[in-house]
């Protein structure tokens, strides 16, 4: 009985934030899924202003990004940064919502949000153009075999236990996938040791019953020192696609671990990068320059393209000036993002096997 007693106590402490602020209204993982698409995210924001909605906005496209691509690190790749100060020209609608939280003394607190939803082209331009990696829809939601051990003795969290898995489940949410809970009967409960031994193959046939083939094991513990420890591997089709350890002094951020890393093995094995020509320096020859106005405007719009790094005249004679583009991708990738209703547009967009420098120069013209 002390024993139920103690874990009891321990899913308590794990939960006692997020059920704060479930209390307040914040939704569930499942809520959460249903509600955000790939191309709408929250963030928090301090007013209603302009200056403060336009951070936001930055910083709501960064995390569509991150979502769609799976990758962690998409906003320290180049042109990335640059990129997202044009978010507000992506925006398909946004309004905001206060969220609602309770301090463990009682007090409650309050923190306004943005709601922020993208235009899909827009979005999927912007990610090929900067050569993003693409983890395909709709995705896998893995079973995850989690034991806990409070320090009196390892437990499996279920289905009926998913408040404790809450941090896990939600952050798998925030890097865009969902995992899933056992149901936690008699039989599953036996598992325990496997997991504990970390018995990747026994835990593999027990799951066999759920869909898709892929399991996220892991033992959350009292590291020595203080502090808690997790121990992770992740199966996909019966082969060990990774293993890894988080320690915190928060249980919750140690539990959180195991999303991130079961989506970066998930993005690994199945994200795929857009076309958009490789990186390299280009060379294009514009028509329609007239006067030095008209290569200010130039100028201006290659400026304001993320993917290009440096631009080097070559020549000018006529109504024609040619330019070598250091570019992040390829000619595709600055065709989709100067768009439609820039003052520079392509005579023949390119195809996958753009001209370099040396095969001559792609033809533009001012408009």
């Amino acid at each position: 009985m002390r024993r139920s007693l103690v874990f009891t106590l321990f899913l308590a402490f794990c939960l006692s934030a997020p059920a704060a602020l479930a209390q307040s209204g914040l939704r569930t993982e499942g809520d959460v899924a249903s509600a955000q698409s790939a191309y709408e995210a929250e963030v928090p924001v301090n007013s209603q202003s302009d200056a403060d909605r336009s951070g936001a906005l930055a910083r709501a496209l960064g995390a569509v990004l991150g979502k769609l691509s799976g990758d962690r690190s998409a906003m320290t790749r180049p042109g990335v940064a640059q990129a997202l100060r044009g978010a507000v020209n992506m925006v398909e609608s946004y309004d905001y919502r206060q969220d609602q939280s309770v301090s463990a003394s009682g007090a409650p607190s309050f923190r306004t949000l943005l709601v922020a939803r993208f235009r899909p082209d827009d979005v999927d331009g912007l990610v090929a153009a900067l050569g993003l990696p693409v983890w395909p829809q709709p995705r896998p939601k893995p079973v995850v075999w989690l034991a806990i051990d409070d320090g009196s003795g390892p437990r499996l969290v279920g289905v009926q236990q998913s408040n404790a898995a809450r941090p896990l489940l939600d952050r798998a949410v925030e890097r865009g996938f969902r995992l899933g809970l056992p149901g936690g009967g008699a039989a599953e409960q036996a598992l325990v040791g496997a997991i504990w031994r970390q018995d990747s193959g026994a835990v593999a046939r027990a799951s066999s019953r759920y869909s898709p083939p892929m399991q996220l094991i892991g033992k959350l513990y009292r590291a020595s020192g203080g502090g808690w420890m997790a121990d992770w591997v992740f199966v996909d089709g019966g082969r060990e696609l990774a293993k890894w350890s988080t320690r915190d002094g928060d249980a919750r951020r140690a539990m959180a671990g195991g999303a991130d890393g079961a989506a970066d093995a998930l993005v690994k094995r199945y994200a795929k990068a857009a076309v958009a020509g490789a990186a390299g320096t280009y060379r294009i020859r514009v028509t329609g320059i007239r006067s030095a106005a008209d290569y200010l405007r130039v100028a201006a719009a290659l400026q304001a393209v993320p993917v290009v790094r440096v631009i080097m005249p070559v020549q000018a004679g006529g109504e024609q000036l040619e330019l070598d583009l250091e570019l992040l991708s390829g000619l595709q990738g600055l065709n989709r993002m100067l768009g439609a209703d820039s003052v520079l547009q392509p005579l023949a967009p390119p195809g996958e096997d753009e001209p370099p420098v040396s095969t001559g120069p792609a033809e533009y013209r001012v408009q």
